[in-house]
């Protein structure tokens, strides 16, 4: 059995002491001839219910905690669902990588504020928003950032109402520069963190762009969920090796890592041999990431997407799985 998997009653467990989970790869029960394509981002409402922004003809499919399906909405909205955020009033921002736009809107759809125009990407590493944004987070004071991104080095901050008030970073592997701002949060003091994903780290900024620190000891950072209070969690899912020269390797990612708030690593989830794939315990590409009241934590992967950089020389699955729910077990010793 690989290191840090177990297998109990059939159930595969992955994670040891406080950090244990069992794996549940078909936990949401979509309608009959419906798929996600591919999960770009999860988030969690204070309910536990469970939006998933996805690729499918459904971009937005919502379940309870227990997988049962309660609604859809999004198909004339969304071009090519990335990031989402939930907001304490019961909002939700999306980010749109595709037409190169954020949106509020409601729990039902409704759009209730949009930045950038559809279709209408700023030049290539020109700093201004947006060039296919990657994701945002929310300051405990309401304001906005965004992750700016694949055509872009930057990450924009916005008032509530939605006013541009500063923006920051250029492309490099400096302190403060990004190559590919893949995902940001906040944490309860108002730091933002970035996952600067090709570089290999998260960049820990003010709430006005000034550098204090980086995690590093990550592999291509994608996924970012902050828990608030008093001590917060940091789950990053990390992408696993692509290139030729280094596909097999090991005890890389694709893997989940759960990091205390001075980013040590507390616990690492995934096989740690023959990491990439389908099989439970295994991850391709954990794109997004959140986590509900009980601690379970929901994983989505863009797994079309990573299919032929994961294996070049395999076709692709009809149904490969895309989203999986890690369930919190009790505390052992």
């Amino acid at each position: 059995m690989p290191e840090g998997q177990q297998l109990v009653g059939g159930d595969t467990i992955l994670g040891e002491g406080a950090f244990r989970y069992r794996v549940n790869r078909d936990w949401a029960k979509l309608p009959d001839g419906w798929s996600f394509h591919e999960v770009a981002a999860v988030g969690v409402d204070r309910n536990d219910n469970v939006f998933v922004f996805n690729r499918g003809e459904h971009p937005m499919t919502v379940f309870d905690r227990h997988g049962n399906f309660l609604r859809a909405w999004g198909e004339d909205i969304f071009s090519h669902a990335h990031g989402i955020q939930m907001a304490p009033d019961g909002t939700i921002y999306c980010t749109d990588d595709g037409d190169h736009t954020v949106r509020q809107l409601t729990p039902e759809g409704r759009v209730l504020m949009q930045l950038g125009v559809p279709g209408k990407p700023s030049p290539f590493m020109s700093g201004l928003p947006f060039n296919r944004c990657t994701h945002t987070a929310l300051s405990p004071s309401g304001d906005l950032y965004v992750s700016d991104g694949y055509g872009n080095a930057r990450v924009h901050k916005y008032s509530p109402d939605g006013k541009l008030l500063l923006s920051w970073g250029r492309p490099g592997s400096g302190p403060g520069e990004f190559n590919l701002p893949h995902n940001i949060v906040c944490d309860p003091d108002g730091w933002v963190y970035v996952a600067d994903r090709e570089s290999h780290r998260i960049q820990v900024f003010d709430g006005n762009g000034k550098f204090e620190t980086q995690w590093n000891n990550l592999h291509r950072p994608s996924g970012l969920c902050m828990t608030f209070g008093k001590c917060p969690l940091c789950y990053v899912g990390e992408i696993g090796p692509y290139m030729s020269v280094n596909r097999q390797y090991p005890n890389i990612g694709p893997r989940v890592s759960i990091l205390d708030g001075k980013g040590n690593v507390l616990v690492r989830l995934g096989r740690t041999e023959d990491a990439i794939g389908q099989e439970p315990g295994q991850f391709m590409s954990p794109h997004g990431i959140a986590v509900d009241s009980r601690g379970d934590i929901y994983v989505g992967e863009v797994v079309v997407s990573s299919w032929p950089s994961a294996f070049p020389d395999k076709p692709r699955p009809a149904n490969l799985k895309s989203l999986q729910k890690l369930e919190k077990l009790p505390d052992t010793v």
